[in-house]
């Protein structure tokens, strides 16, 4: 099991420095901002985890090879960026923050459900569903706050409900299939209900303007 929340903390790691680091460009901030942007974005959901279990400090502090992976990953982003133009490409910039956030959300989602169970504490069901879906989340609710969005989590297609459905599935095969099976099961669920979600533009319902209502 510590092989596989290592895997998928790498996993996730990436992924969210790429997302971070591509919402840094579209915001037109220079190569310090894309480093801090895809920083956070790739160790913040960890750091609350982290903080909620009471392990402290929290790993990006006791393992800082996670925040220089994010920075040197984030940083190679602006350059490659900068040599392409790549931000001037919408539909680049569109496809890499759907893979990347689908991606990162499902790796760091079930990332954090392990590092709850490996701290060897009986925790509830709840309490490891709430630590998986934050390790999930977490990293772009403060992207998108440093980037001057609404976060991605509220107003996008199906994100933190497929993060909680993946987390709940995770949680409740545990026991029956054992964490290794649970987890590529709750990843899948997540990454399935990403895609579809937004290939088919579902929503979670909201109360329309009354503009939109004319």
């Amino acid at each position: 099991m510590e092989t596989l929340i290592f895997v998928l903390e790498v996993i996730g790691t990436l992924s969210f420095a790429v997302s971070g680091a591509f919402t840094a460009i579209r915001k037109d901030m220079d190569v310090f901002g894309v480093a801090i942007l895809g920083l956070t974005t790739a160790v913040g959901g960890g750091m609350i985890r982290d903080l909620i279990l009471g392990i402290t400090p929290p790993a990006t502090f006791r393992e800082p090879m996670w925040a220089i992976m994010a920075i040197l990953v984030s940083i190679a982003v602006f350059i490659l960026v900068y040599m392409k133009k790549l931000h001037e490409h919408g539909r680049v910039y569109d496809i890499v923050m759907l893979l990347t956030d689908t991606v990162g959300l499902a790796a760091f989602t079930i990332a954090g459900i392990g590092v709850a169970t490996a701290q060897q504490v009986q925790y509830s069901n709840f309490l490891m569903i709430f630590v998986g879906v934050i390790t999930g989340v977490g990293g772009g609710v403060i992207r998108d706050l440093f980037a001057g969005d609404r976060p991605y989590i509220f107003v996008k297609h199906v994100y933190a409900s497929a993060s909680i459905i993946g987390a709940i599935v995770t949680v409740f095969l545990a026991p029956v299939m054992g964490s290794e099976v649970a987890s590529i099961y709750g990843m899948s669920v997540i990454i399935v209900l990403r895609l579809l979600s937004a290939h088919f533009k579902w929503n979670l319902p909201k109360i329309p303007h009354r503009e939109e209502e004319k």
